[in-house]
């Protein structure tokens, strides 16, 4: 009966495959966008929303499907999701194989949309893996395992743009589709063989009451459980004024690092003339160096004091300084290391943000996490059709003057997490003894569920755990 099948190493494996796949449609849809302006006649503005459309299902599919984690286990919707991007990816190279680009035009830029959105969905399946390798691991090994999940994940954009020039070259449009739509279904398929739930969620499959579930499961290593209120923790987070300031950052750090990952080809190849190859290859340095120097910014959270706002301080100055390059520079050699700066800044900022979550809205965790992650991501989506805007307005300068975004952004954004740092609650001594003679369960409603994210969103749990989504069993 109490037969387990997996382990937390698979687990974490295999979701990170498949959260590492599901980013391979939105590598590959963004360059091919580009091909799709040529013979369809899109301008600038409709080209934005096209490139920005993944980035539209991969940011708010984050909460609902979050939620169902809860409910069901990882395993349901995480093949839910690469299923959509699947459909999407076949769809997309359905298209290139039999309307492009004779029988391709403006008409085809809705069906385009539409599967742009399910390839996107592959995105979403983060805030599943999180949870997921979360539920399998005790918590004295979350941290690792978590940086492990999202770290090799959020590579995986920056490695895809690195063999989009090759493939486009060497084989088309069509079959570098079809190829990527191989990537995907494999990664599927063996996320499929390999991907369990954890013992907790299989206890309930076998028939096993919630209480006996929870009981064993622990035994079987299983430190952090659902309790089903994922709503209220919603519903608490949203009333909460910090939640809405995190969002606003994570939307100009982490939106934007998706945004200029679509967007910089573009502005590569448009604004400096560069190849496609080489325009690739430098948006797949800042994918990747913003997503390695997030384990930098985690690690600089945790090290200094009120760490999660001064570290976003930081790098928000940092992406400042790398916006006003952008804006301003009309030279290539100045211009790379803008965008390196934009790629520290953003980088080191996303890492903070989780730091600060569990500190900002420490009775609702979990909701606050879901809107941040959900709408922030959403900065994906919105920002690139602004860029797209000022080429339409301003003609070739636009694509320069375009970065201005990102100095406003910026800069409220500084506002935003200076106001955080300086309106910190700290936890009253009352609070804290109460809380410390209630030994390892904390019993009352309003006990303080303690979760640290560092590099890369990674999770660590410590202290009581509050209703709001997780109950840890001792």
């Amino acid at each position: 009966m109490d037969s387990i099948v997996g382990s937390p190493r698979k687990a974490l494996w295999s979701a990170t495959l498949g959260f590492f796949v599901g980013f391979a449609a939105v590598a590959l849809f963004g360059p091919s966008a580009n091909r799709f302006q040529q013979v369809m006649g899109l301008g600038p503005l409709a080209l934005g929303f096209l490139v920005a459309v993944p980035s539209l299902s991969g940011s708010l599919l984050r909460i609902p499907f979050s939620a169902w984690v809860d409910t069901t286990g990882g395993r349901k919707p995480f093949l839910w999701l690469l299923n959509l991007a699947v459909i999407g990816m076949i769809g997309l190279a359905l298209v290139a194989r039999f309307l492009y680009p004779t029988h391709l035009s403006y008409k085809s830029y809705p069906l385009l949309m539409v599967l742009g959105t399910l390839s996107g969905c592959g995105i979403a399946t983060f805030s599943v893996g999180i949870s997921q390798v979360s539920y399998w691991f005790p918590q004295r090994k979350q941290g690792r395992a978590l940086a492990i999940f999202a770290g090799i994940g959020n590579v995986a954009p920056g490695i895809f743009l690195m063999l989009v020039p090759f493939a486009l070259s060497r084989f088309g449009l069509a079959v570098s589709y079809l190829l990527w739509l191989c990537i995907l279904a494999t990664g599927t398929i063996l996320y499929a063989l390999l991907g369990k739930n954890s013992p907790y969620f299989q206890l309930l499959k076998k028939g096993l009451a919630p209480t006996e579930a929870r009981v064993r499961a622990h035994e079987l290593g299983q430190d952090l459980f659902p309790t089903g209120n994922l709503k209220d923790s919603l519903r608490i987070s949203a009333r909460v004024w910090r939640t809405w300031a995190l969002v606003w950052i994570y939307f100009t750090t982490f939106g934007g690092f998706m945004a200029l990952t679509a967007w910089l080809p573009i502005y590569w190849t448009r604004f400096f003339g560069v190849s496609v190859e080489h325009a690739l290859m430098l948006a797949a340095v800042f994918s990747i160096v913003a997503s390695l120097i997030r384990v930098a910014g985690g690690v600089l959270s945790d090290q200094l004091h009120e760490g999660g706002e001064n570290t976003a301080i930081l790098a928000l100055f940092i992406t400042l300084v790398g916006a006003l390059v952008m804006t301003s520079s009309r030279q290539f050699e100045l211009s790379v290391p803008g965008e390196i700066l934009m790629a520290f800044g953003m980088g080191i900022c996303n890492a903070a943000v989780f730091k600060i979550v569990p500190q900002a809205v420490p009775k609702a965790v979990g909701g606050a996490a879901g809107w941040v992650g959900g709408f922030g991501a959403f900065g994906g989506f919105v920002i690139p059709p602004i860029m797209g805007f000022a080429v339409r307005n301003l003609g070739q300068n636009g694509y320069a003057i375009g970065f201005i975004t990102f100095i406003f952004l910026a800069l409220f954004s500084l506002s935003m997490a200076w106001i955080l740092k300086y309106a910190r609650e700290e936890i009253s001594p009352h609070d804290s003894s109460a809380r410390s003679n209630e030994g390892p369960v904390a019993r009352e409603p309003d006990a303080i569920f303690r979760v640290d994210r560092g590099a890369m969103g990674t999770l660590s749990v410590e202290g009581p755990a509050s209703p709001d989504i997780y109950r840890k069993v001792k």
